[in-house]
């Protein structure tokens, strides 16, 4: 967890430095004035507000060094844009700009990326059945939820799932007595099974017995998929040459896996 990381990006966090409102105010009148001195002190003063946000983000597996100087460019930002006559204090100010910048970057720089055209379905999906839920005290059905919107429910599900973030295969989902149980260990692939596996070792091994003709012709078939006829024209022999030659082929194979 970032809680547990003391320095991130080089910066040893245990010990930065925290500004007072008054010491905030006076640098911000040198910054006004160039002070470029006055604004390297400031930002070091408000990282402290940068670890603060980033960790609302510390459950989505992203780097902490990568988030801390995301943020950090939000700050800057938001100090760059900052108003003092507004009579607002920066950390109101610069809280909402760092956090659009880490939202920003983990949109547009996460593992899968949605189209924004499926990210506002989803968005509408979730108004809808936030607004049903308190009417009803319920939450709806995706049926529910696609007749609101006048869209089929197969669009509404599908952009539901697009924005779901992505789950680890290493993730755990229990743990007892220092034995955990992973995603990985609850997913079953029967694509590649254990069985098929030694199967397409059998099956590689069988070909090694053919001459180099039959191994050609069954390759043809079987892994480029082409017709006896093509094979037959590729090769310079008849169909009926390539079918017997096939068959042989596959004979052999058969009994020796």
């Amino acid at each position: 967890m970032l809680i547990n990381k003391v320095e991130i990006c080089g910066v040893n966090t245990s010990k930065l430095p925290v500004l007072s409102d008054t010491e905030k105010t006076k640098l911000l009148d040198r910054i006004k004035k160039g002070d470029m001195a006055a604004r390297e002190e400031f930002v070091r003063g408000n990282l402290r507000l940068v670890l603060s946000v980033i960790q609302r983000f510390n459950n989505r597996g992203e780097n902490v060094d990568d988030l801390f100087q995301v943020g950090c460019i939000g700050l800057i930002k938001a100090l760059d844009n900052f108003d003092t006559s507004l009579m607002v204090k920066f950390s109101t100010y610069a809280v909402p700009m760092i956090i659009g910048e880490l939202r920003r970057y983990l949109r547009d720089y996460q593992p899968v990326r949605v189209s924004r055209s499926l990210r506002d379905t989803a968005y509408r999906a979730l108004q809808v059945k936030e607004s049903f839920l308190k009417k009803h005290e319920r939450e709806p059905t995706i049926l529910e939820i696609a007749k609101e919107l006048d869209m089929k429910k197969e669009d509404v599900s599908f952009a539901l799932d697009a924005i779901l973030d992505p789950v680890s295969l290493f993730e755990p989902v229990y743990n007892e007595s220092g034995d955990a149980i992973f995603v990985m260990d609850q997913v079953s692939d029967d694509k590649n099974s254990d069985e098929n596996w030694i199967e397409e070792i059998s099956l590689k091994e069988a070909m090694k017995k053919l001459n180099d003709r039959e191994r050609h012709i069954l390759n043809l078939r079987f892994f480029r998929g082409r017709t006896q006829m093509e094979v037959a024209e590729e090769i310079g022999i008849s169909q009926a040459q390539v079918s017997r030659l096939e068959k042989s082929a596959i004979d052999h194979m058969k009994k020796y896996i």
